[in-house]
């Protein structure tokens, strides 16, 4: 493909995804040495809002309060049982992810929910997000789900990869709703688990001609 995609890039067509896997038989992968996992404590909101903004989900500080507002005000005692990070040696949050639900009370069926995973900018591709997403899968299991459920997009489509090797599936509503978002991801990936999409031409998964800005 003449162009080449970063792991998170608006250039791509944006489709809301959604996936789901139970939570038996979770795979492990063992942390790097070096790290370690830490459940959330007060005091970590901004370090949480610097990680997803390194990993630009957000475009600056503003966008991310706004977002931890939305999500998690209120909730500083779920989440010192449910928010993990990554530390690195010298104790610095490099990465996050969290066991939760749908704060919309939308979904009823009493799946939990895997939010906001992301990795410092600098520390991807030290294979920390896999071990991070086993890790918070087991937690939620713990919490007592049986189902886990990730909203993701087309625009971070290499985190969808990672999602689908950890055996996550799109779920069927969401397969017919966002087809032309999982023809993206198949053309992208070229994952087996999509083997069921086509996958999306070119001109169909950005508006960026070769050698365009």
């Amino acid at each position: 493909m003449a162009i080449q995609f970063d792991n998170h890039d608006e250039r791509i067509r944006y489709y809301e995804l959604m996936l789901r896997r139970d939570l038996k038989d979770l795979p492990h992968f063992p942390l790097p040495d070096g790290y370690r996992y830490v459940f959330f404590r007060p005091g970590d909101r901004d370090q949480w809002i610097d990680i997803e903004k390194s990993a630009k989900e957000f475009a600056d500080y503003e966008q991310g309060l706004e977002a931890w507002n939305r999500y998690y005000e209120g909730k500083e005692e779920e989440l010192a049982k449910r928010m993990v990070f990554i530390e690195d040696r010298d104790g610095r949050k490099i990465a996050t992810a969290t066991a939760f639900y749908d704060i919309r009370g939308i979904d009823q069926s009493g799946d939990g929910w895997l939010h906001w995973v992301a990795v410092r900018r600098e520390y991807q591709g030290r294979g920390l997000s896999k071990p991070l997403i086993s890790h918070v899968l087991k937690l939620m299991c713990s919490l007592g789900y049986t189902y886990a459920k990730i909203p993701t997009q087309t625009t971070t489509w290499v985190a969808c990869k990672v999602y689908l090797d950890l055996g996550f599936c799109p779920i069927p509503k969401n397969a017919v709703n966002s087809r032309d978002g999982w023809r993206i991801i198949k053309a992208l990936t070229n994952h087996e688990t999509l083997a069921q999409f086509d996958p999306a031409l070119a001109d169909e998964i950005s508006d960026v001609l070769e050698g365009g800005d």
